[in-house]
């Protein structure tokens, strides 16, 4: 479902961001980006999103060049990240109808999917305050459901836990694994191991814009010789952290 073939990121002639990376992820299943912050995992996902143009490589997602056809991918995806911002002087409510109009959802299924979706992450007696009165958590779980409003089979999420209460985070994760089951396929890139070693099938270790080992979090652990995943972790990025 995504591809990412030898990708390149370059902001200027010394500065490069994201070197050679190569990955897939298939349907069904949660691939985790894991590493520091500034490891690349934002320019990443948004060259994957295409928010941003590769340097060079190629991005494909079910099957289309993410770059020569970027409007019919943007309908295949859902993408979040911490940096998108709600209007903050509107409402759940408001929000929902008027991005269900964007990706022309049927009238008559807009109330149906709001209240499951809405009464999934408790949304419904914040339904009608503005963003602004509402919490970091309940701004995220609006995110997500905006994000996913149209029920696309790709789903790119950066840092979706990020600054989230232990409730809520969990609240997130378990949602995102009942959208493994449903078949999506989904990328998300995180710094945080409890995240990486529980959701994700697949885990890649970005340091310094580059994959330095992929695999499970049992089998990274395991050819490190290391104790635990956060030891396997820190071994990885002492040996190719430049400077490390």
């Amino acid at each position: 479902m995504i591809t990412v073939n030898n990708v390149t990121k370059r902001y200027n002639k010394s500065d490069l961001v994201v070197k050679g990376v190569s990955f897939s992820v298939d349907k069904g299943q949660i691939f985790g980006l894991l590493g520091p912050n500034g490891a690349g995992k934002t320019t990443l996902m948004q060259m994957i999103a295409t928010l941003l143009k590769p340097t060079s490589g190629l991005v494909t997602i079910c099957g289309l060049d993410s770059q020569g056809s970027a409007q019919e991918i943007r309908r295949k995806i859902g993408f979040l990240t911490t940096e998108i911002k709600l209007d903050p002087l509107s409402t759940p409510n408001q929000l929902y109808h008027f991005f269900s109009e964007l990706y022309d959802i049927p009238k008559e299924e807009v109330e149906a999917r709001k209240m499951a979706q809405f009464q999934r992450f408790g949304i419904h007696p914040f339904a009608d305050k503005k963003i602004v009165e509402l919490s970091t958590g309940m701004k995220q779980k609006i995110s997500i459901v905006i994000s996913l409003i149209h029920n696309p089979d790709v789903i790119i999420f950066d840092e979706p836990t990020n600054g989230l209460d232990i409730l809520t985070s969990r609240q997130v994760m378990d949602y995102l694994l009942e959208l493994k089951e449903q078949g999506k396929s989904v990328l998300l890139s995180t710094h945080i191991f409890s995240v990486a070693e529980q959701l994700c099938d697949e885990i890649a270790i970005l340091v310094d814009g580059r994959i330095v080992d992929q695999g499970s979090a049992v089998a990274l652990t395991e050819k490190t010789q290391s104790k635990n995943f956060e030891e396997a972790f820190f071994k990885l990025y002492t040996e190719y952290h430049v400077g490390g």
